[in-house]
């Protein structure tokens, strides 16, 4: 319980672009960057940022996936439905993901974040990009992807920085729903595992330096969708996570020893 009273007293950070706005406190666990200081703990935000969320769960193409982080809880042929959905490059090209690895023999990590608005996801991201040479070196695709527009995640690719080949963009979160990763208000800011990213505070504050939320989509909706982590080898699913909250990722030391086992031709 006290656990939980520390992690709603929690608020967003408040950005100088937005002094000029009335800024409300939020009891929200929604992980903006907070101060320069370490310790800091405390987050603000200015209601107006949210104000367009509608809290309303989002259409379904797909009700069969089972809520958890497990391959037993997906239908074998998940990575068919998956293979038909279609998504935009950075660059603003549409892709389907049956093209984006070789479905017979190809390993790939399918990164879902959040919103590239979201500093969690920056942090992710940057995660990401410094594990590809070690992905690269055995023989796995590294695939993010991201909820909003191409030049949102354009973005993100400038100011991390991040690679653009590897960046993706999923404006109506067709991927997260096949995937049935989780979405709502509750997960988004009072779910006990979003507190896990105060173990990385370092880590985010050094990937939200040129941070900027500018990035967040337009349709304020996608902030409340949350992220997830699978590997495929071919249209096997070898890995699945499903993010519990904000900033719940999978531990990245997990993917790299599924990796390291699987026969790469």
């Amino acid at each position: 319980m006290a656990t939980m009273t520390s992690l709603q007293s929690l608020t967003l950070a408040k950005f100088p672009s937005l002094s000029s706005l009335t800024p409300t406190t939020f009891k929200y666990l929604d992980p903006f960057p907070a101060s320069s200081s370490p310790s800091a703990t405390s987050f603000t935000a200015t209601a107006s940022i949210f104000s367009p969320i509608r809290p309303t769960k989002p259409k379904r193409i797909s009700n069969f996936v089972a809520k958890a982080s497990s391959t037993t809880a997906f239908p074998q042929n998940i990575a068919d439905v998956l293979a038909d959905v279609s998504i935009f490059t950075a660059t603003g090209q549409s892709v389907k993901f049956e093209d984006l690895w070789d479905q017979n023999e190809g390993v790939a990590v399918v990164a879902l974040l959040r919103h590239f608005g979201c500093p969690c996801c920056w942090e992710l991201a940057k995660a990401l990009k410094e594990s590809r040479e070690r992905f690269d070196s055995a023989g796995v695709k590294l695939i993010a992807v991201g909820i909003g527009t191409p030049n949102k995640a354009r973005i993100l690719a400038e100011r991390l920085p991040f690679p653009l080949d590897c960046l993706y963009a999923d404006p109506d979160r067709r991927a997260y729903d096949v995937l049935g990763l989780y979405y709502g208000f509750g997960r988004t800011f009072f779910n006990p595992a979003s507190a896990k990213v105060l173990s990385r505070f370092k880590e985010l504050q050094e990937a939200t330096k040129n941070y900027t939320i500018e990035a967040t989509p337009d349709d304020r909706s996608g902030v409340l969708q949350q992220g997830g982590m699978f590997l495929f080898k071919g249209k096997q699913l070898l890995y699945a996570w499903k993010d519990e909250g904000t900033g719940d990722h999978a531990p990245m030391e997990d993917i790299f020893d599924v990796c390291c086992k699987v026969p790469v031709v």
